[in-house]
């Protein structure tokens, strides 16, 4: 039950992960629909989800790198928290993550129980079993019921998706975007050839974006492409766009085909039109919560065979070493996908500028 009174100022501790990120929308929406003035407490890689979420305050950007406790940066970053907020929910289930609650003496900490942090915690929830919908793993920490419908959605500022598009020298709805990267591991990636093959089928200019690591595999797609006579066809943005200039560019695409990563949730938060595609991940426990989606994921396919008894096996590498489940998705399959996508929706009239940090 929420005993969190209206008015309370609550730093949330984030996830570091884009699409984690995205999930956790819901939640923040439900604590600032009873009052709470939110401080959002993020990796930098992660901040810009949260200043696309007008029910956010602030944003503060935290100066950890990934691994290690980094103890001294934490105490630091603790006393000039300290004194600010009543309430502290602490959203990754790591030890690190709510010692700077901990350490700033927030009253009311609040979580997951995980990695032995019973005395960082005052208000402990435990951890379901297996691997439930992660949108409402987040909204449960709330403390209120239904949070089974939860979806997360984004805001951008009036117009900025047509003025992003516009300095690529394109429209709104006037091109499509591939994400053709997935930060967990190989495993969950569409091949590079099949993301080629459907791009030359397309009827307008492909954007493919991602972090500097999905660099390599963009220009495979983009040189394929190229020497299959369609050299203008895609442009390689991986890495040379800001999170939110790919945020924008996703608001604005005509459609988006990704794997199961980070920027699947934003296609989803926007309500863009989507192929989502799945492989050694389920789409049971992190599906794109859009109507405009559209999964595929040959594990719910009767008719192929034979069945993918493996799948799902959230490994980064496929342990038997064939990858099935992506490679056999044919991209006919995710042409015809697009095909049934409905006509382009009007860009959301909420769409009002995030607070800034």
């Amino acid at each position: 039950m929420n005993t969190t009174a209206p008015g309370t100022a609550s730093l949330v501790i984030a996830p570091q992960w884009i699409g984690d990120a995205v999930m956790t929308e819901p939640l923040m929406r439900r604590l600032h629909a009873r009052g709470e003035r939110l401080t959002v407490g993020a990796l930098p890689w992660v901040a810009p989800v949260y200043r696309a979420m007008p029910q956010v305050a602030e944003v503060v950007e935290f100066p950890f790198q990934h691994g290690g406790l980094q103890l001294r940066e934490r105490r630091r970053l603790a006393r000039e928290l300290e004194g600010r907020f009543n309430t502290a929910y602490v959203l990754p289930n790591s030890l690190k993550s709510a010692l700077l609650p901990f350490l700033a003496s927030i009253p009311r900490r609040v979580g997951y129980l995980g990695e032995a942090r019973v005395g960082l915690l005052t208000h402990r929830l435990k951890n379901p079993k297996g691997k439930p919908p992660m949108v409402a793993f987040y909204s449960a920490l709330a403390g209120e019921p239904g949070v089974e419908a939860d979806r997360p959605r984004l805001a951008l500022a009036e117009g900025e998706a047509a003025r992003v598009a516009a300095a690529q020298g394109l429209e709104v709805s006037g091109y499509y975007v591939f994400a053709p990267g997935a930060e967990f591991g190989p495993s969950k990636r569409w091949p590079s050839a099949h993301y080629a093959q459907l791009a030359t089928q397309l009827d307008a200019p492909v954007l493919l974006l991602g972090s500097a690591k999905d660099g390599e595999v963009c220009e495979e797609i983009t040189q394929a492409v190229a020497a299959a006579g369609a050299p203008d066809r895609c442009r390689q943005l991986a890495g040379r766009t800001s999170l939110a200039e790919a945020f924008a560019l996703i608001a604005g695409a005509r459609a988006m085909v990704s794997n199961d990563s980070g920027l699947m949730h934003v296609a989803a938060a926007f309500g863009r039109p989507q192929v989502a595609l799945f492989g050694s991940s389920s789409p049971l426990h992190t599906p794109p919560l859009s109507d405009a989606a559209t999964v595929i994921w040959l594990k719910d396919d009767p008719a192929y065979q034979p069945p993918l008894d493996c799948a799902p096996c959230f490994e980064r590498e496929c342990p038997l070493g064939h990858q099935r489940c992506m490679t056999d998705l044919d991209p006919a399959r995710a042409l015809q996908a697009l095909a049934g996508l409905q006509a382009l929706p009007a860009m959301p009239s909420d769409s009002v500028p995030a607070p800034s940090a």
